[in-house]
């Protein structure tokens, strides 16, 4: 699956048109109709090549009444390429593309699975510390079928084996790029888009 999206991103990009579009939307939102206008082509080329873009998560869309307005998702237009590299690397790592956690690392998730899940692996409560609270949040994303689409329903009921705050596990999921939604569609992201708690101080 990661293969898929690394491969996603970059067709998305493979296109003069396309790199334009997303250098207009740099500059901040516009509709479909601006868009045309800009780059001298037909709406219905600014839907084609939006709808590429966007299966690749590289475009937000919202609509106003009969107009649609495009913008950037920052975040997956600047991590992509990234995410390319590490995927390309990760098996001249030594590990399988994982590495190896320092002790203190480890102690500290080793912690945070023994202080905040119970023994049947329900979350007591949601650490108020952000890197404690990433790393329970890995530990249970983890669990999620790879490659799998959720309907909300499906990933509250998925959740709700660990806590019963479905809905403030959902969001920060998706808020530390653990899953990504999808017009009421969930699915696991890569890993190297997974906000890492390794690095936090």
């Amino acid at each position: 699956m990661q293969l898929e999206k690394a491969v996603a991103y970059h067709k998305a990009l493979g296109d003069p048109t396309r790199i334009k579009l997303l250098m207009l939307l740099a500059e901040g939102e516009l509709s479909g109709q601006e868009l045309a206008e800009k780059l001298g082509v037909s709406a219905a080329t600014i839907t084609h090549h939006a709808a590429k873009l966007r299966e690749a998560s590289l475009l937000n869309e919202r609509r106003d009444k009969n107009t649609i307005f495009f913008s950037l998702n920052h975040y997956f237009v600047k991590n992509g390429a990234l995410a390319s590299t590490e995927l390309i690397y990760r098996n001249a790592k030594g590990t399988g593309g994982e590495s190896i956690m320092e002790d203190k690392n480890m102690r500290l998730k080793e912690s945070v699975l023994k202080n905040f899940f119970t023994q049947d692996g329900k979350l007591k409560h949601i650490p108020a510390q952000l890197k404690k609270k990433l790393i329970a949040l890995e530990h249970m994303v983890s669990q999620v079928e790879r490659g799998r689409t959720y309907t909300e329903k499906e990933i509250n009921a998925f959740i709700g084996q660990f806590h019963e705050d479905s809905s403030t596990l959902r969001r920060e999921f998706i808020m530390h790029q653990y899953m990504y939604r999808d017009n009421g569609i969930y699915e696991l992201n890569p890993t190297e888009l997974w906000t890492k708690w390794e690095t936090l101080s």
